[in-house]
């Protein structure tokens, strides 16, 4: 009998650690939302933060992605805390379908003494949210989540309970056309319809797609700063890419027509130019068309 005590003591002595941790209640109501700072993620937050615990709650929390720059006390009990904080923090951004791009604004929450096996942060779904007299200018609001997990630092060989508040936006659409696309769509026209002149305008056609791809690179390079240099392609590149391919094929097709002219092919430069001359107005929409349905 002692020596099965002697093999279930050190089980049970390891499993009290685990037993004694304490499930904190945590809830984020936000009231109001700074400016989304699209280059570096940063962003202010004015919030209600809210603590409950069957036992005495820490007050020993702390910012993961930023630093309170207010903290204001509400209810100082030992069973519940209550802040109304302003937070200067900042979220990982994802440009890879700018400007279509939907981006997570995050309160991140954990302990600074307090492992998980002592305190375990729980979601206390009944007061979080975002009020509804929130104008965030320039985004949609499309809603928030919570979400809890265990942050191991290996160096320490420490985990702790960590608390996500997440408030997710996307761009308005109207804007990101009538801004990104808009200008490129005039452009394209422009190339489109000199193919409607004759072989014969032949150096007027090639000068209107040049005029068209300076004024394409100098978009796409006026684009491209509004947003920080990332390791991929964003949606916006990809459309632009395509734009250039088109534009390289109109310059192909008007020099082929040219060689062929001092060369007295006239035949096959109206054959060309027939192709050409309408079936550009279907084929450019469609390359568009095939871009927005697998790349967006």
């Amino acid at each position: 009998m002692k020596n099965k005590l002697l093999l279930i003591l050190p089980i049970m002595l390891l499993a009290i650690p685990y037993s004694l941790a304490q499930d904190v209640q945590v809830g984020v109501y936000v009231l109001n939302l700074g400016k989304f700072d699209i280059t570096t993620g940063a962003f202010t937050a004015d919030f209600y933060l809210s603590f409950k615990c069957a036992e005495e709650c820490p007050d020993t929390f702390e910012f993961m992605n930023g630093r309170a720059d207010k903290i204001d006390r509400i209810i100082d009990e030992p069973n519940e805390k209550f802040y109304r904080i302003l937070a200067n923090l900042n979220s990982q951004i994802n440009l890879k379908k700018f400007p279509f791009d939907s981006q997570k604004m995050q309160i991140i929450i954990e302990d600074k003494i307090n492992t998980v096996e002592n305190v375990r942060y729980v979601p206390l779904m009944d007061e979080s949210g975002i009020d509804n007299y929130i104008a965030f200018t320039g985004w949609n609001l499309n809603g928030w989540e919570t979400q809890v997990k265990e942050h191991t630092y290996d160096v320490y060989d420490e985990t702790y309970s960590q608390y996500l508040f997440t408030v997710n936006i996307s761009r308005i659409i109207f804007n990101s056309l009538l801004k990104t696309f808009l200008p490129v769509a005039f452009i394209l026209l422009v190339v489109l319809f000199s193919f409607l002149l004759d072989p014969d305008k032949i150096t007027t056609r090639l000068g209107m797609a040049g005029s068209s791809l300076v004024a394409s690179v100098m978009f796409h390079v006026s684009m491209s700063n509004q947003i920080p240099p990332v390791g991929y392609l964003t949606f916006a590149d990809k459309f632009m890419i395509l734009t250039y391919f088109i534009l390289l094929m109109t310059f192909v097709i008007n020099v082929l027509m040219i060689e062929l002219l001092e060369k007295q092919k006239k035949e096959l430069v109206e054959k060309i130019h027939r192709y050409t001359e309408y079936s550009m107005f279907a084929i450019v929409p469609v390359l568009y068309a095939l871009l927005f349905l697998f790349f967006i």
